[in-house]
């Protein structure tokens, strides 16, 4: 090699060897693109995607870069997970950028979301070691701010599952006493008349007549002759049996001075088949298939009635013990038991709770709309009656809708222990995870109460908590709440949003507010600020939220945040 060569190869190597060192330039805000921009909530994560588009002879060869996204707000700032890049000739595993080609770099983003981070920047901050060297580049930023909207799923605002109350003001029961009839006749026997039974059917009588709390709303007579003669001898048969047994009441109830009764009706059957084969089919008789199967070939009466009166020659026991119970007259007393009045509940449970059934005492907790007061009454229910499940639940309904929801969670846990298997109790203790951010035991403790009412809201409000906001929209379609909403809004539904919000019972703040966004989504100014206007009036710590909310950005409410 001449010495003019051997100097021009020992020049370019040391050019190449100073280009290699040459400090990293400044990374530029446009080499990169953010999606979303600005951020959004999902769930309760800020997720994002920063792509970054490095330009060609940018990278040095000998560069390996650590790229931090950091949330800057309020003073304060959150990072990222870390994410790193390099050169051709550094040895490695993260992504390669051509010094010559430039490339391409995909930098996930996720922070846990707070409030305070709807106003703020993402920024990227760059950390370049180059051989044993290493020295920090300046933040680029490459996005602003953050929709927290999806943030607003509320579990606080599920309504838990009511044990509902199995109270009835007016209980109706029902007594009823036999007269026997020999065989082709229609006198009643004194003997009949002195029975247990009858007895017992008439001091329910005498004493509803004589209590104030009871009522007899219908006596009721009906009477049967036994298919075994022929039907107009039954016919005739069956209708005296019933006009001597009303003569008879008619007269025993004059005579006991009962007139407080609602009617005397009265019906009689000429051949009770129907009986007969009840009778047969509950028999010990050994032929009972054979006899129902013989009889059910012949649809005319007289010819089941012959028949059966060859059945009985050959089986006595139909003669003597089945026909025999078809010739009577039934006496039914239906009478009301009225319970006390809404007033007297409500006195009672004032002065002596303890007096009052466990359904009265929960009954009474539906009177009122305050919470406090409903409270108060499942309070008095588990001191009355402590080992009653429905009581613990329904006290923990009250407590959470409070706000309380440590003493929430005791109630339900009390109730789950008398109760293990309640699906309504499931859904209550899986809304206090749910609320306290237990998600995993949430989930759990929601498949386990399938057929609880209001499991589609909580279900729902746990999708939203997740980022799945399709399957919350899908699990609330038929219900109507804020959360039911907000899935609606989430999923860009905004016909089924605001159909949902006009169709919610007690409007509050939030429901306004969320019309507020639909009108914002829908560029729609007048929905905006007359829905803001209302949620501001109803709750004004909403006026700081709106003040920050990126959905309103491009709307002057500056008038309604005063």
């Amino acid at each position: 090699m001449n010495k003019r060569l051997g100097l021009v190869v020992a020049l370019g190597a040391v050019i190449a060897f100073s280009s290699c060192n040459k400090k990293l330039g400044d990374f530029a805000s446009d080499y990169f693109t953010t999606n979303p921009n600005p951020l959004e909530v999902v769930g309760e994560k800020v997720p994002a995607t920063v792509t970054g588009n490095i330009p060609s002879k940018f990278f040095r060869k000998n560069a390996a870069v650590t790229v931090t996204p950091y949330l800057v707000y309020n003073g304060t700032e959150t990072a990222s997970y870390p994410y790193s890049f390099q050169g051709e000739n550094v040895r490695g595993n993260a992504p390669v950028i051509s010094y010559e080609n430039g490339g391409t770099v995909t930098i996930p983003v996720s922070f846990d979301y707070v409030p305070a981070m709807a106003q703020s920047d993402l920024e990227l901050a760059f950390t370049v070691t180059q051989g044993n060297k290493q020295y920090v580049l300046p933040r680029v930023k490459v996005a602003t701010g953050v929709i927290g909207t999806a943030y607003m799923a509320d579990a606080g605002t599920v309504t838990p599952a009511l044990l509902e109350d199995s109270f009835q003001r007016i209980i109706n029961e029902k007594y009823a006493a036999d007269i026997m009839f020999l065989i082709n006749v229609a006198n009643i026997r004194p003997d009949q008349l002195t029975t247990p039974e009858m007895e017992a059917l008439w001091d329910q009588i005498l004493a509803a007549n004589n209590a104030e709390n009871r009522e007899i709303r219908e006596l009721n007579i009906k009477s049967y002759a036994s298919p075994d003669g022929g039907y107009d001898f039954n016919y005739n048969l069956a209708e005296k049996r019933e006009t001597n047994t009303d003569k008879y009441l008619t007269k025993q109830l004059s005579k006991d001075n009962v007139t407080a009764f609602g009617e005397i009706t009265k019906q009689f059957t000429a051949e009770d088949w129907e009986g007969f084969k009840k009778l047969v089919e509950a028999s010990n008789i050994q032929d009972k298939n054979l006899v129902l199967s013989v009889l059910s070939m012949y649809n005319e009466p007289e010819e089941r009635e012959a028949r059966l009166r060859e059945l009985a020659s050959i089986f006595p026991v139909l003669a003597d013990q089945i026909l025999p119970q078809l010739r009577y007259s039934r006496i039914t007393a239906s009478i009301d038991v009225i319970g006390k009045s809404d007033e007297e509940i409500l006195a009672v449970l004032a002065s002596n709770p303890n007096s009052l059934t466990i359904d009265e005492i929960l009954y009474s907790a539906t009177l009122t709309d305050d919470n406090a007061k409903k409270m108060a009454a499942y309070k008095a229910a588990t001191v009355a009656y402590p080992n009653e499940y429905r009581a613990w639940n329904d006290l923990g309904l009250t407590q959470y809708i409070a706000g309380d929801l440590a003493a929430a969670a005791n109630s339900f846990n009390r109730a789950n222990q008398l109760a293990p298997n309640n699906a309504e109790i499931a859904m209550n203790r899986g809304l206090i995870e749910l609320a306290g951010g237990n998600y995993d035991a949430a989930n759990k403790l929601f498949g386990a109460a399938a057929g609880a009412p209001g499991l589609a809201e909580a279900l729902g409000t746990y999708y939203m908590k997740m980022g799945d906001n399709a399957s919350a929209a899908r699990a609330m379609a038929d219900v109507k709440s804020n959360n039911a909403a907000l899935a609606q809004i989430l999923t860009k539904d905004y016909s089924k949003a605001t159909s949902i919000l006009n169709a919610v019972a007690t409007p509050d703040a939030v429901t306004y507010y969320l019309k507020a966004i639909v009108g914002a989504r829908t560029n729609n100014e007048n929905m905006v600020l007359s829905n803001l206007g209302k949620a501001i009036q109803m709750d004004n710590s909403l006026a700081a939220q709106a003040a920050t909310d990126l959905e309103f950005a491009n709307f002057a409410i500056s008038s309604l945040l005063r």
